[in-house]
């Protein structure tokens, strides 16, 4: 029925002799390794377990400074790749924001570490604890089972610790729930949304995604019709084409940027992510999803990609603490750090007041810092691969300026 949207290789090299209940294929070929500006990077779940037709949309930079957190090394060596304070910068954002609101991540497969992780991560930039004992972590399966967990896969723990990490540096007060699911099937992670909503999450950020099918439309009410919750949904790692769920009418579709300091008023700049015509944010009209209300761009009569985005681009990419399928400190990029970004923030913004959230940044267009250049591919009509002033696909309305396009 479906559909996959990425190459499919290994990364069964960065597995180690303790993850022998990975549900990667023992097989699998070495991951593609993709290169832009002296950074190179490969896909976390570049490999599919049989079953699966989601992938995630984590790349991890294999040639950053790694800071091992072991004996004979220092433990609070300053890791590489944007930290909470940079984030919190360049989006204008407060520093101390969620207080009050769950967010939950959506991802297939167990990360026995992550909680560990996580403590690690929020230690090391001074963010409150949040643990399964004082109440603010909680990890379930896709029924809600505290006990019974998927089986354990090294890909899908990067990708756990980079949505953990981002919306701790963007919402560091939110209480966080990490769903998984039994498989990377749209079913399961389906449930999986569903699971953390029944379970109070009022932002849910999905950051894997696939081709777009005839039986995303099914989907769409059957998983992600949840009104008056924020749901974010990566637009994918693979350039110009739409990919689902990011294309469901009822999530907020997040593109990617490539973010860099500058000397401007702002401090900050950014542009369209893209390394090459494979490689860069998903953009696009969907084949199959209805045009929201709320959205009216005219080149594309069905639903468009992405609505907003934030960093994603592995070159200027993120810090974030996996020692399940690796060693310490990494950095990643890819649309999974823009999705759970963009949860985070609409955390700080508080509970939302309308049925779907992706609405308000089209009521709020001047509150986002409007991307302008950059494209990921070639297109007509050129807005939907190509930045410019406004709405174009590859962005979306902007990146956070502050919270007002995040508010009802």
């Amino acid at each position: 029925m479906r559909r996959l949207a990425v190459a499919l290789t290994g990364t069964a090299a960065l597995a180690t002799a303790t993850l022998a209940a990975t549900a990667a294929p023992a097989n699998a070929a070495p991951a593609t390794v993709y290169t832009k500006g002296g950074t190179s990077w490969i896909r976390s779940c570049a490999t599919l377990a049989a079953g699966d037709t989601m992938a995630c949309n984590a790349l991890k930079v294999t040639n950053a400074a790694q800071h091992v957190h072991a004996l004979g090394v220092t433990p609070n060596a300053t890791p590489s790749g944007f930290g909470p304070s940079d984030l919190i910068s360049a989006y204008n954002l407060p520093a101390n924001g969620g207080a009050g609101q769950t967010i939950a991540i959506v991802d297939a497969y167990n990360d026995p570490n992550a909680e560990s992780d996580l403590a690690v991560y929020r230690s090391q930039f001074g963010l409150p604890a949040c643990t399964t004992a004082n109440g603010c972590f909680k990890k379930v399966s896709q029924t809600g089972s505290t006990s019974r967990l998927p089986a354990s896969n090294s890909g899908w723990a990067g990708e756990i610790s980079l949505d953990l990490d981002m919306v701790s540096a963007i919402a560091p007060n939110a209480h966080i729930i990490l769903v998984e699911a039994n498989t990377a099937s749209m079913t399961n992670l389906g449930a999986s949304v569903n699971e953390a909503v029944k379970l109070g999450a009022k932002f849910v950020s999905n950051s894997y995604g696939g081709g777009e099918s005839s039986a995303d439309t099914s989907y769409d009410t059957t998983y992600f019709n949840h009104p008056g919750v924020a749901i974010t949904a990566s637009a994918g790692d693979s350039a110009y084409g739409a990919q689902y769920p990011a294309s469901s009418p009822y999530v907020t579709a997040v593109g990617g940027t490539a973010l860099k300091r500058d000397s401007s008023a702002r401090g900050w700049s950014e542009s369209v992510w893209s390394t090459s015509s494979t490689e860069g944010t998903g953009s696009g009209c969907s084949a199959y999803e209805s045009k929201p209300t709320w959205q009216t761009d005219s080149g594309c009569a069905k639903r468009t990609v992405a609505d907003v985005s934030a960093v994603a681009d592995p070159a200027t990419g993120v810090a974030v603490y996996q020692t399940y399928g690796a060693s310490g400190w990494s950095v990643y990029g890819g649309t999974s750090a823009s999705s759970p970004i963009i949860a985070g923030v609409y955390a700080d913004a508080g509970a939302p007041t309308v049925a779907i959230p992706a609405a308000d940044a089209y009521a709020h267009p001047g509150a986002l810092n409007d991307v302008t250049s950059g494209s990921n591919g070639t297109c007509s009509p050129s807005y939907l691969c190509t930045a410019g002033a406004g709405y174009d696909g590859p962005t979306g309305l902007g990146t956070p300026n502050g919270l007002a396009a995040f508010t009802g």
